[in-house]
């Protein structure tokens, strides 16, 4: 380290002068700050025995039923070993008319949710935006909302008769309430800090509406499409057993229990819970994909 000597001057009396030695300032620049370099991140493992966790529970559940219907707990006339049931199912779809009853459902199930999604989904989005507005009515909404749809059937009878519209109208407007009532709270309950600066940076009413409120209210509508494409399965189901079908899984697990024909009633009931399940697990890949900032 380099050094600086410095006199000192000596007094009016006499004394010796002496001189310090002090260091000197390093005048070396010191080397640029740069940010540290990016690690890079690897997702954690899965492990084999995490994959099979959800198998477990359909497993325990066919060997508790096989148990049950070995050893006679439960009379085989009123549930069928599993592998029978199985049996029925795969050949109910392979060559079957079980395959042409989902098909039935399946379509009706989807005009219903359509009908309910293209008019509930703006219709929320609206009466949300407007706080004042979505009061006057919400009421309504939630009185029809919590009356069972089955108890309304006579009504749908009675306007659209013995048909197919019966069962898809009665099922869309089923679904109809819980999408406009997602959408609505959705808009309702955005986040105020993002509303609130948007306006501090000079939005306009119209763009707060498209740029805020609408992608704020994303994950809560599909909360309620998830929602209620299952209740328009239910309600189809429903409508089938009970209105005049001559197709679709409700018209086939109703017929097959008059004559007590278990296997393929079990069978359509697996069916059934199948098409659910997967209606279920298509919205949630769906809302990932789509909603991919939902919580941050």
């Amino acid at each position: 380290m380099p050094y600086l000597i410095t006199p000192v001057v000596a007094a009016d009396d006499g004394m010796t002068a002496v001189t310090a030695t002090v260091p000197a300032p390093d005048t070396k620049a010191a080397p640029a700050w740069s940010a540290p370099a990016p690690q890079a991140s690897t997702p954690p493992k899965v492990s084999a025995a995490s994959r099979l966790l959800p198998f477990i529970g359909p497993l325990v559940l066919f060997i508790v039923w096989d148990i049950a219907v070995r050893f006679g707990f439960i009379k085989a006339i009123l549930l069928p070993s599993p592998s029978a049931t199985l049996v029925a199912l795969v050949t109910g779809f392979a060559g079957g008319t079980l395959l042409l009853d989902f098909g039935v459902t399946f379509l009706r199930t989807l005009q219903a949710f359509t009908v309910a999604a293209v008019v509930g989904v703006p219709l929320g989005v609206l009466l949300g935006s407007n706080e004042k507005a979505y009061r006057s009515v919400e009421f309504l909404i939630d009185f029809f909302r919590s009356t069972p749809s089955s108890a309304l059937i006579p009504l749908f009878l009675l306007i659209f008769g013995v048909s197919d519209i019966n069962k898809v109208a009665i099922a869309a407007f089923g679904a109809f309430l819980i999408v406009i009532f997602n959408s609505a709270y959705g808009v309702i309950n955005a986040r105020k800090q993002r509303v609130m600066a948007a306006r501090v940076m000079g939005a306009s009413r119209w763009q707060i509406f498209k740029d805020v409120l609408i992608w704020e209210s994303l994950q809560p509508t599909f909360v309620g499409l998830r929602s209620a494409v299952s209740m328009a399965l239910v309600i189809v189901i429903v409508a089938e057993m009970f209105i005049g079908s001559e197709s679709g899984l409700g018209h086939r697990i109703i017929d097959a229990q008059q004559v007590l024909n278990v296997k393929s009633m079990y069978a359509a009931i697996l069916s059934a819970g199948a098409l659910g399940y997967a209606l279920n697990i298509m919205f949630l890949m769906a809302e990932r994909r789509i909603v991919h900032w939902s919580g941050r």
